[in-house]
């Protein structure tokens, strides 16, 4: 190939530091030996830091192998030769993800002998930008009703969407705050399907549903013969869900002695088996959820400070179903279109009359009160469209004696004696958390549990048994 530039190295400097993409390049053992200026605003490093060093300086969310620090060959770009990763990320020097597009090639002579990588990195941030933009005016406008499985345009859930879709584009972890019923589990999984994580697994764990010896064995794993019956090593949620997400649900709920191990995972990047002595690095994202008020359990003593602020870095506080009553309709013809696919029916919507019901009601359970109701009506209804009668009684006659109130403050009536028809009353509208159920009859938990015990009522809903 003939070459026209004059062999000047201060001029072919100069047209590489013209370019508007990032350049380095490395030699046949994995070091930088050059850093152009571009790659210098992209990655916060100047090339007198970086030259000697290898490219993991700025690690890439999609990279051809896993043991960059180890040498150059365990870089998988001899497997590839040359390849382009769109839409992957590289660390900044402050520690912020840097939307690019990245392309290496390996060079080699013209026998065949490998001479070393050179990589080309284009900065894609004020497009990403621009993305973020378009979505909000969009959404604002009302063209988009849903993100993910989220459904709503309303104002309130815009600033929702907003908060996700910043949330994904880092590795900050996230506090999500809102009652039962509100959808926290749908934005983590919003969250974790916007991040460079998506292809790694989200693992979720409820930390209300388990006791604290076996939660400690559920998050962290165990060793063989640390109690009985571990009869061999078990993998933890955290290892089980390394290089991903783990999404902890009712984290308000932990004991002090798991808080403490949690508060140690999230300081150290590491987690350690129950009978286990040594302990292993782990690269995982977490975010938590909780229906109750931290702020006040830290005051109370109940919740730990300083992991109450390790856990609130990016809160997310989810409006209650009542107070976005715009996205009712949407999320009613949602359900339906659910529920038509599993059902076989053919139900076209609500009459006028339903959706005068549906829009007066309080909704205490929030948005998995209306779809259950949805549910409800499906069984009843017998024609094109859901009528009032094929309604739960406490939303065609929200002034019966019900367990249900439409109070603001509480949701259910304090009572000095709880019948098993209030209680399973209940349980059905709040899905069986006990929790839920707890607070808004202002009784403990454990009050709900005995009362289950003297009632007979198993501990899991119908459809779980």
């Amino acid at each position: 190939m003939t070459c026209l530039f004059p062999e000047n190295p201060l001029f072919l400097r100069k047209v590489v530091d013209f370019m508007g993409d990032g350049l380095f390049i490395l030699d046949n053992q994995g070091q930088i030996i050059f850093w152009n200026r571009s790659m210098e605003q992209i990655s916060g490093y100047t090339g007198s830091e970086v030259v000697g060093k290898t490219c993991n300086l700025i690690p890439c969310n999609k990279c051809f192998g896993k043991k960059c620090p180890e040498g150059i060959d365990a870089c998988g770009i001899f497997e590839k030769g040359d390849e382009v990763l769109k839409e992957c990320t590289l660390r900044h020097r402050d520690g912020f993800e840097v939307p690019v597009i990245k392309n290496a090639a390996a060079i080699q002579d013209e026998n065949g002998n490998f001479l070393g990588v050179v990589e080309t990195v284009t900065d894609l941030t004020a497009l990403h930008q621009m993305r973020l933009k378009a979505q909000e005016a969009a959404r604002r406008s009302g063209t988009i009703a849903q993100h993910g499985k989220i459904v709503g345009s309303s104002q309130e859930m815009q600033k929702v969407y907003s908060l996700i879709d910043a949330a994904g584009t880092s590795d900050a972890t996230v506090l999500i705050q809102g009652e039962s019923g509100t959808g926290k589990e749908l934005v983590a999984s919003a969250i974790h399907d916007g991040s460079h994580r998506h292809q790694a697994p989200m693992v979720t764990v409820n930390c209300a549903a388990l006791p604290e010896n076996l939660l400690e064995s559920e998050l962290f794993g165990h060793a063989k013969g640390a109690f009985t019956g571990a009869v061999s090593d078990r993998i933890g949620r955290f290892e089980a869900g390394n290089g991903g997400t783990i999404f902890l649900d009712e984290v308000g709920e932990m004991s002090p002695y798991i808080q403490i191990k949690l508060l140690r995972v999230i300081q150290e990047k590491e987690i350690n088996r129950v009978g286990e002595n040594g302990n292993r690095k782990i690269n995982i994202r977490i975010i938590a959820a909780t229906n109750q008020n931290l702020y006040e359990a830290v005051q109370s003593g109940t919740f730990r400070e300083d992991l109450y602020y390790r856990l609130k870095v990016f809160p997310i506080h989810l409006p209650l179903l009542r107070q976005r009553k715009k996205d009712i309709p949407q999320l009613i013809n949602h359900f339906i279109e659910i529920k038509n696919l599993s059902s076989g029916k053919h139900i076209q919507g609500v009459s006028s009359e339903t959706m005068r019901f549906l829009l007066d009601y309080s909704w205490p359970g929030n948005v998995r009160e209306l779809e259950n109701t949805i549910e409800h009506a499906f069984v009843l209804c017998t024609g094109a469209t859901i009528e009032p009668n094929d309604l739960p009684i406490e939303i065609r006659d929200p002034t019966r004696s019900s367990t249900i109130a439409t109070n603001e403050n509480s949701a259910y009536p304090r009572r000095r004696k709880l019948t098993k028809a209030q209680l399973l009353e209940c349980l059905t509208a709040m899905d069986w958390n006990k929790t839920d159920v707890a607070r808004h009859l202002g009784l403990s938990r454990t009050s709900i549990w005995k009362y289950m015990k003297k009632y007979g009522i198993p501990l899991k809903p119908p459809k779980d048994r």
